[in-house]
């Protein structure tokens, strides 16, 4: 994601970066050639106009369906934006929850809280098709780090570990099994935002909308020289040119944030808010930023065992 201050105008004018420029930029020369094409043969060889007519209703009708195109996938990225905050608020809440009843454990609270650090890295990797634990994984016992990525769904891994801790809290003696659940509800939210997260993921727009729109777009915006080659002479290229950028870019924005969670310039930062959380958390292990070398607590997530 681009940081910028919404107040200032003139200083990312010509910044090509996330602007969809790059993405746009062959379509729109096409559409600039053609129309210099039009304009050259209506001129020198025999006229090629046509009524303006259709193209002003067409037009129109176009310019909703760009409308509903963008709106749709802001919900989409707004949503998505929803889900990672409350991943923020379910990772802080379950640290502070538990560490009332482990804090005093602290290999135990520790190994919660690096669980807890590596599901929103598990996640942002999850949803690009990756596997990786980010690197709160070189503070992980070896062969569960290795076990949980060689999982079919690293991120559900994730969270049995924190549930396999919480139950060995549990087992401790540090709580009882009504506040077990309690505790493992933040863990279930947890699963329910990636599981949303995944739902946006794996379900684009449909497809017949996106062809339907594309194609209309596509014949618009080269019949468009022909309305408007009579009145405009070669001010017809100038006026294709606004008008195929103008359109083109609306269409490639609800492209590019249609699916959030990707690496591209206007997507969501994951890294940063993935970070943010792994601070939060390291900033309440016991002992301070010293209890990351502290001993992990290695829970098995099948028998609940713990070995210091």
């Amino acid at each position: 994601m681009i940081d910028y201050d919404p107040h200032r105008w003139w200083s990312y004018f010509h910044y090509l970066r996330g602007s969809m420029v790059r993405e746009i930029v062959a379509r729109v020369l096409v559409c600039v050639v053609w129309a210099a094409g039009v304009t050259a043969g209506h001129r020198y060889l025999r006229p090629l106009d046509i009524p303006a007519t259709v193209h002003t209703l067409a037009g129109i009708s176009l310019s909703l369906l760009l409308v509903f195109r963008t709106n749709a996938s802001y919900d989409r990225f707004w949503e998505g934006r929803k889900l990672w905050g409350g991943i923020v608020n379910e990772t802080r809440n379950l640290a502070r929850a538990a560490g009332v009843f482990i804090r005093h454990d602290v290999a135990l609270y520790s190994t919660l809280l690096r669980w807890i650090s590596t599901f929103p890295y598990a996640s942002t990797a999850n949803l690009r098709g990756e596997r990786d634990l980010g690197p709160v994984a070189t503070e992980l016992p070896r062969d569960e780090a290795n076990a949980v990525l060689s999982s079919q769904h690293v991120p559900l891994a994730v969270a049995q570990k924190m549930s396999a801790v919480l139950d060995e809290g549990r087992r401790r003696g540090y709580y009882s099994e009504y506040v077990q659940m309690q505790l493992d509800q933040n863990v279930q939210l947890l699963i329910d935002y990636i599981g949303g997260c995944e739902r946006i993921h794996k379900t684009p727009i449909p497809f017949a909308y996106m062809m339907h729109l594309r194609r209309a777009l596509l014949v618009y915006c080269y019949t468009l020289p022909f309305a408007l080659v009579d009145s405009f002479g070669w001010l017809t290229v100038l006026a294709t040119f606004i008008v195929a950028y103008i359109f083109f870019g609306i269409e490639e924005i609800g492209v590019e944030i249609e699916d959030p969670f990707g690496h591209d310039d206007n997507d969501l930062p994951l890294e940063r808010i993935s970070e943010t959380i792994r601070a939060n958390l390291k900033a309440l292990m016991p002992g301070g930023a010293e209890a990351v070398h502290a001993p992990v607590a290695t829970v098995a997530v099948s028998s609940g065992t713990q070995d210091a």
